[in-house]
């Protein structure tokens, strides 16, 4: 009886995943940013200019059958090379020990062209459930004939979860680095 429900489940993951297409990121329209509080009073922006993500995408019904990403901590960049350079550090991502940050998606719940993505997220070896609103689901033929899909990931982090501790008291009350950290990530994938 075990065999049969599992043969089920198969058919029913294969069925599932029959209408799905890999699709590729392209590097030159996506971005991978993110924001945090300053001092208390202003955002700081910064991106990952390195990732790789897998995306099987149904077109059809505009769901997402799978989703991970790879980031390469090292390519952080705010702006400034020497805040870059201290985020790379021990005190943050120590990017030389965990070169890559990760995302696995479990589930994904459609809702038009918006959505919810959950998965895990890993960095520094630590690796915690997080939610992601997906927003503003599109695909189209490009110029070439080729299908591509645009989305927006949004979410947000406490960074003291994942061990990025580094701080200081502000002598006025409050710290210099938020622990809330917002994730926005912009991505346009072409179909394989």
């Amino acid at each position: 009886m075990k065999s049969i429900a599992k043969i089920a489940s198969a058919l029913i993951l294969s069925f599932g995943l029959a209408n799905a297409s890999e699709y590729v990121v392209d590097d030159v329209h996506t971005n991978v940013g993110f924001t945090v509080k300053h001092m208390m009073i202003t955002n700081v922006k910064g991106e990952f200019k390195t990732y790789d993500a897998k995306i099987d995408f149904d077109n059809a019904s505009k769901t997402f059958k799978a989703f991970s990403a790879s980031v390469d901590t090292a390519s952080i960049d705010t702006g400034i090379e020497k805040r870059d350079a201290h985020l790379k550090s021990a005190d943050f991502f120590l990017s030389e020990k965990f070169p890559k940050m990760t995302f696995v998606m479990k589930s994904y719940k459609a809702d038009g062209n918006e959505g919810k993505m959950s998965g895990d997220l890993t960095i520094r070896g630590i690796t915690k459930p997080v939610v992601f609103d997906v927003e503003d689901v599109a695909s189209v033929k490009d110029l070439q004939g080729n299908n591509r899909v645009g989305f927006t990931l949004k979410g947000k982090i406490n960074r003291m979860d994942y061990d990025l501790k580094w701080n200081k008291a502000l002598e006025a009350g409050g710290v210099v680095v938020a622990e809330e950290v917002k994730i926005a990530v912009e991505v346009e994938a072409v179909e394989k």
